[in-house]
């Protein structure tokens, strides 16, 4: 077994993967709070009925939920340029995309996923709240939007709270594949390692310990985070 693995090596590699960590975690947290807001806004158009927008909104969580997260990176590095271009060309505009950093459309590409993702997590949250407790809310003169913020969203965050955190930790790890579009997050940290020694087998252990260990500690949070929301609202 020692002479399978190089054990130093993974040691020495260490450091230089963990500067990754960073970078997986922002793109995380960052697609996910701008997919809440996304999957906020879907969720209530499709449960109030908006004409016009409800059959957008159906297509779009068809589209970005029946195609690879990979293809809408790809479609979000090689497609805002081209927009950007056309727009340049067509309104006499100067907006320069050559110095937009590539994470930029790694944001763009995560936080439609996660959005398409959450609003199906949310609406199903949101329905599961006895009617009742709307027309409780209107009958003491609260509008709509004091009822879902003061009522609804707070019994809904219960049900739905497992799966947002479950949510987190599998966009944790799809934030692996950001490397495609050149952003150095761990897995990306890793292959430019490996690339130098050839030694692809050791540093791809430690990078998936890495994710490991994350999505382990996000787990205890989720855990917690659970139980004391469950308190709070008398639950066992």
């Amino acid at each position: 077994m020692s002479d399978l693995l190089d054990y130093q090596y993974m040691l020495d590699s260490l450091p230089a993967i963990l500067k990754g960590v960073p970078v997986s975690l922002t793109i995380a947290l960052i697609a996910f709070v701008v997919g809440l807001i996304i999957a906020l806004a879907c969720a209530l158009i499709r449960i109030y009925n908006v004409p016009v927008l409800k059959q957008l909104v159906v297509l779009f969580v068809s589209f970005v939920r029946g195609t690879p997260l990979l293809v809408q990176i790809f479609l979000s590095y090689y497609g805002i340029p081209i927009v950007i271009r056309a727009l340049n060309e067509s309104y006499g505009l100067n907006w320069d995309i050559s110095f937009i950093p590539a994470i930029y459309f790694i944001y763009v590409a995560f936080s439609i996923n996660s959005g398409a993702y959450l609003s199906e997590t949310i609406r199903a949250a949101i329905l599961s709240v006895d009617k009742g407790q709307f027309e409780a809310c209107y009958s003491v003169g609260m509008t709509t939007s004091q009822a879902l913020r003061r009522v609804i969203f707070p019994q809904a965050l219960r049900v739905g709270l497992p799966n947002l955190c479950n949510h987190f930790i599998i966009l944790l790890k799809d934030t692996s594949l950001a490397f495609a579009a050149s952003v150095p997050e761990i897995l990306g940290e890793a292959k430019m390692i490996a690339g130098r020694t050839s030694q692809f087998f050791e540093v791809y252990i430690v990078a998936a310990l890495i994710y490991w260990v994350l999505c382990t500690i996000l787990e205890q949070i989720s855990m917690y985070l659970e139980r004391r929301l469950n308190k709070k609202n008398g639950g066992i």
